[in-house]
């Protein structure tokens, strides 16, 4: 389409949005100018894309972005092709004529309802009552409606003509596509489906084996459906013959030849069950009758709903290691308590700015919902940078209790902090100069400013008043540490580099030594510069090689390399090389040399292969697998008196170390009180329980704290937005207030019609339609 020709209409008009029938007239008026591209962005307004007789022969592409409202492409022309950029409303293609329309996610009720010609697409699921009333006229090519997911409720109902296809690619119910009650009185055209169902009309349609000439039909326009919805990928797994299934409607002579059921039997078993005896006149009778009401409440429901609030982690605190509830900050700053949500931090961690802040790979902005679904996350590295300024909380007094803590190190400061938030006292010792491990010695700085890094630390050692650096500890030593302390957690990192049997290893540098002696400023590396090993460690290496002179970066690995994030785009941002897979064969003055005999130049060689925990103190009766200490589900080794955390255990990520600590804490506490340790059993939230449907899917960026909080969904957790209280067509449901301040949800079983609108709408997914018990 020529630029010329593209004209934008907009359902916005000085801030106000404009009447469905005035954006209809205007989009009239740009066919009739001879406009033949137009982008609609809507606000709600109805019926877009219909009716476009004006073009004449001539094709017309309406593309909507924003919200359309109901029956988009109402009583559509064959020459006009209607493309949603996202989901749409109810009544998609209602009495299409000829159009092609195509949603770009998923749609509501009543698609393709009384369709007679033209081709509706349809990139996720469609809810109920679709492709309804549909006619096919011989004279014209039969409607068409093509459906990624899965269908809702009462499909095809009355269904007279057309075609229908329903892939079953990730649909809104894994366990029924076709969902329930489908082809109730269809009486004509075919449903071509693919997946499990629950059951169909079978006295008005029936399974029929797809020819070969309905499967190459079948495949042909398959590829023509993916490619309008942008999923051609999905065309190998969707073209297996062998998983599709065939529904065409019965014919008359086939549904007279059926076993008919006598009338007295359906009155007794249907009617009366349904209607009540005395049937649609039982109100206006005396006579003795069990009426049962058309739409049922309490024990009569077929679903009933139930408020899940909490039962759920939301994906973000299902993700962090440290268990941040990252939601709970964010709903403090929608309540306008932004102190607090700060402060929140350190019942967590002692490091929330450098870490949450700078170092982590955010793990939680990546498990976002947000993210999930393509939208942006809130940011939480703005979060973690404020907290910088968290307030100490108030510590309780000593119980008595002493742990001894061996390793000063994210891991050991973490568990120490942890303790001593549980009022019991931590005496860190640990074998460098300086507290903060590999945080201290390690990270460049390029990645986080000193003053932050100092910052932290001096806010644990006012919690810690007891850390003895420069401690080498033996086995005497770690025996009379049993002796003096009521537990012992070793959380010493690993500080011994793996190093390959190559010829020239003595020239390797360890990629620990060369970091800390990159901190000191005592490091030189020359011009040229080969690191083994292309994880984040590795890419840490390269960003102070180049900091120190370095011109020609190389990081070499045997298989792809596993570096990701800040890590690998700092190290990429420098112009380090990754080359694999590489097999180092030798190290020699002219630098690396390869099994292929390839000599790559360097001045300097740097290995990067890991490292291991230096455990020579550990006594017999702490167990050791491959080099680590073995651990159960609570860091507890197995010497009962003994803990261990961190690298120490098993190598990761910083958030895990101090997730690590944080549990372990946790557990001794509970030894302490007597208790049994126990772990959070509550899984993540399904993520499609959780709606997006009310945030804005155009934000690039939220990084201020107060846009952030309003954009996160609180996923498993109720915003108390009342949209399903607002929603419910019964006023069944209530807020009650509940003792310390809190709320609860409660639904009325003698108003409730378990039609599920509250779960429906709830963007938080708190609320679940569960199956009704059965009357006993």
């Amino acid at each position: 389409m020529a630029q010329e020709k593209f004209y934008r209409i907009s359902g916005m008009e000085n801030g106000r949005r404009i009447e469905s029938r005035i954006l209809e007239e205007r989009i009239q008026k740009a066919v009739a100018d001879g406009y033949r591209y137009i982008e609609v962005e809507a606000f709600g307004q109805h019926g877009i894309g219909g009716r476009l007789w004006r073009a004449g022969e001539d094709k017309v592409h309406v593309r909507i972005i924003g919200s359309p409202g109901q029956r988009v492409g109402s009583m559509g022309f064959p020459n006009t092709r209607i493309e949603i950029m996202g989901p749409a409303s109810d009544d998609t293609g209602w009495l299409n004529a000829g159009a092609e329309i195509i949603v770009h996610g998923h749609a509501t009720n009543g698609t393709a309802n009384a369709m007679a010609q033209g081709k509706i697409y349809v990139a996720g699921n469609i809810g109920a009552r679709g492709m309804t009333m549909t006619k096919h006229n011989p004279r014209f090519a039969p409607p068409e409606l093509w459906v990624l997911g899965g269908v809702g409720d009462y499909f095809a109902e009355f269904m007279a003509g057309g075609i229908a296809v329903i892939c079953g690619h990730e649909p809104q119910n894994p366990e029924n596509v076709l969902g329930y009650r489908p082809c109730v009185g269809m009486v004509g055209g075919k449903i071509f489906f693919r997946g499990p169902h629950k059951g169909y009309s079978q006295a008005d349609v029936k399974l029929e084996p797809i020819t070969d000439a309905d499967w190459d039909w079948l495949r042909e326009n398959l590829k023509v459906f993916l490619a309008a919805i942008g999923r051609t990928e999905l065309f190998a797994t969707l073209a297996d013959r062998t998983q599709w299934q065939l529904l065409v409607a019965r014919t008359p002579q086939e549904k007279r030849s059926l076993p008919r059921r006598p009338i007295s039997e359906f009155r007794r078993e249907v009617w009366d069950k349904e209607l009540g005896r005395g049937g649609l006149i039982g109100d206006l009778v005396d006579f003795d009758r069990s009426p049962i009401p058309l739409i049922v409440t309490g024990n009569l429901r077929r679903f009933v709903p139930v408020w899940e609030n909490r039962k759920y982690l939301p994906p973000c605190q299902a993700s962090c290691p440290t268990g941040i509830p990252v939601h709970e900050r964010w709903q403090l700053i929608r309540e306008g308590r932004i102190d607090e949500a700060i402060d929140l931090a350190l019942a967590y961690t002692p490091f929330p700015a450098t870490v949450c802040g700078y170092l982590c790979p955010n793990l939680c902005m990546q498990a976002c919902t947000r993210q999930v679904r393509r939208m942006v996350p809130p940011d939480v590295r703005e979060l973690g940078k404020a907290s910088l300024t968290a307030k100490l909380p108030e510590l309780p007094s000593l119980s008595g209790k002493r742990v001894a803590v061996i390793g000063g190190g994210p891991a050991g400061i973490s568990v120490a902090w942890q303790l001593r938030l549980q009022g019991h006292e931590a005496v860190i010792y640990d074998m460098q100069d300086e507290l903060g491990g590999k945080l201290s010695s390690a990270i460049p700085r390029s990645r986080i400013a000193d003053e932050i890094l100092k910052a932290e630390l001096e806010r644990a050692k006012k919690v810690l008043p007891h850390i003895y650096l420069q401690q080498h500890l033996s086995r005497e030593d770690f025996e009379r540490l049993k002796a003096d302390y009521d537990f012992i957690v070793i959380a010493a990192g690993a500080q011994k580099p793996r190093v390959i049997p190559i010829p020239g290893k003595e020239r390797l540098i360890p990629a620990l030594d060369f970091l800390r002696q990159a901190q000191k400023g005592q490091a030189r590396v020359g011009k040229r510069v080969v690191i083994i090993g292309a994880g984040n460690v590795g890419c840490d290496v390269a960003t102070e090689a180049h900091r120190l002179g370095a011109t020609e970066i190389t990081l070499i690995d045997i298989q792809e390399p596993l570096s990701f994030g800040k890590e690998r785009k700092a190290a990429e941002a420098v112009g380090a090389k990754f080359r694999w897979p590489c097999f180092s064969k030798a190290v020699t003055e002219e630098g690396l040399e390869l099994s292929t005999g390839e000599i790559i130049p360097a001045d300097t060689v740097i290995i990067s292969i890991g490292d291991v925990p230096d455990l020579d103190f550990l006594p017999e009766s702490v167990a050791t697998e491959r080099g680590f200490i073995k651990v159960n589900e609570f860091y507890q080794t197995s010497d009962p008196q003994v803990f261990a955390i961190g690298d120490v255990v098993k190598l990761g990520l910083l958030t895990e170390a101090i997730g690590a600590g944080r549990k372990a804490a946790q557990a001794i506490a509970d030894l302490i009180a007597g208790r049994t340790p126990l772990r959070d059993t509550r899984t993540r939230i399904d993520y499609s329980r959780v709606k997006l449907e009310y945030f804005n899917p155009r934000l690039l960026r939220l990084d201020r704290l107060e846009d952030a909080a309003a954009e996160c969904v609180s996923c498993g957790t109720c915003r108390d937005c009342g949209i399903c209280i607002s929603v419910c067509p019964q006023a069944a449901i209530s807020r009650q207030e509940t003792a310390g301040g809190g709320f609860e949800l409660v639904v009325d079983p003698d108003r409730c019609i378990g039609c599920g609108f509250c779960a429906g709408a709830c963007p938080c997914g708190v609320w679940n339609l569960v199956e009704n018990e059965p009357l006993v």
